[in-house]
């Protein structure tokens, strides 16, 4: 079996953590070149992993074009993503990108028809997909086993942001970098996963979207920083299927650390999945004698497909069911933007 031969773009944590979930696929996958314009983290890393100075790069341009490097995994704040996408999709060489596909939807537009003109294997980081618990109640919600689903609830709750912790100025709350906060961060996965468990896209909603703590403070000089995007929002939708959804996201809840959960209600019954147990699904309804109950479902093991499980496949050739692509990404941003401009007029958006 090939060994594909990787260039990592993002030394950060988040780059360092598919460092390790390629190393857990069986040597299916080398390391090969990095890259970052952080000088010190690209010296000490290529020196962790091995990599020679020839193959450390500042500029993710020269890793995209180098020959000895069969695929790109990026994983870069987001005024980047628009551009390693576009110098894979030119390139033709293959890739994984982190979310949100692009800052805003005018970057996701014409890497669209990029792609549609010379399409490229790639795949969008929308890791939630590969959440045991969500995976099996997409099962569950194509079985039928809850009847026509009607509408559903979904949050994704931080709580590092809350005023208390006095968390200083970060890339995450620069609009120039990340374009929004909350929403593109968080929202953009309950997004995702929306329209993975139902198959469907957004047709019409309403938002709101709000600064709860407007100041932070700046890390180097500790002097206040206005807060331009929000670390909050809400919004409420109607999907495919008449299926009506309600959204909530946020930076501020404390006592949440990663708590990204959804509830589907069906005709005849309920399905309720969370990070917070990732290895069970709970499956509501009524028995066979006409009384509720409520199962604690184990997930399958048939369900605990990992990401880079599909990256491989993607890589190999092999088609898989709901692998995150560029479509996804390009759809993910048109509702995100739908979003921005429905909290700004106050007013149902129609996609």
């Amino acid at each position: 079996m090939k060994t594909f031969r990787i260039g990592l773009i993002g030394l950060g944590g988040m780059g360092q953590a598919h460092i390790r979930w390629m190393s857990e696929m069986g040597g299916r996958f080398r390391l090969v070149a990095i890259s970052d314009v952080n000088p010190p983290a690209l010296a000490d890393m290529g020196d962790k992993l091995g990599i020679s100075e020839a193959k450390r790069y500042a500029d993710f341009e020269r890793l995209i074009a180098d020959p000895d490097v069969d695929a790109v995994v990026s994983v870069t704040p987001n005024n980047v993503h628009a551009a390693i996408v576009r110098a894979c999709l030119e390139a033709g060489k293959p890739f994984l990108a982190e979310k949100p596909f692009t800052r805003d939807f005018e970057e996701a537009v014409p890497l669209l028809a990029l792609y549609e003109r010379q399409p490229v294997a790639a795949m969008i980081g929308f890791t939630y997909r590969y959440t045991p618990a969500f995976r099996y109640a997409r099962e569950l919600v194509r079985q039928g086993r809850i009847g026509r689903v009607r509408s559903f609830s979904s949050q994704y709750l931080q709580g590092w942001g809350a005023a208390q912790y006095n968390c200083p100025f970060v890339w995450r709350f620069d609009k120039a970098i990340t374009g929004t906060g909350t929403l593109g961060d968080l929202g953009s996965h309950m997004i995702d996963l929306a329209r993975f468990l139902f198959g469907g896209e957004f047709l019409e909603l309403t938002a709101q979207m709000q600064t709860i703590v407007p100041e932070r403070p700046d890390p180097l000089t500790g002097e206040p920083v206005r807060i331009e995007v929000d670390d909050f929002v809400s919004f409420q939708a109607r999907m495919t299927g008449d299926i009506r959804g309600v959204f909530q996201s946020s930076r501020n809840a404390i006592g949440s650390g990663n708590q990204h959960e959804i509830s589907i209600y069906g005709d005849t019954g309920t399905i309720h999945a969370s990070t917070l147990d990732e290895g069970h699904t709970v499956l509501i309804g009524e028995d066979g004698e006409g009384q509720l109950s409520r199962s604690t479902i184990a997930v399958p093991q048939r369900c605990r497909i990992k990401q880079y499980d599909d990256f491989l496949a993607l890589l190999d050739g092999t088609e898989t069911d709901g692998l995150p692509g560029i479509i996804d990404g390009y759809r993910n941003q048109e509702v995100l933007e739908a979003i921005v401009r429905a909290s700004e007029i106050r007013s149902l958006v129609e996609l």
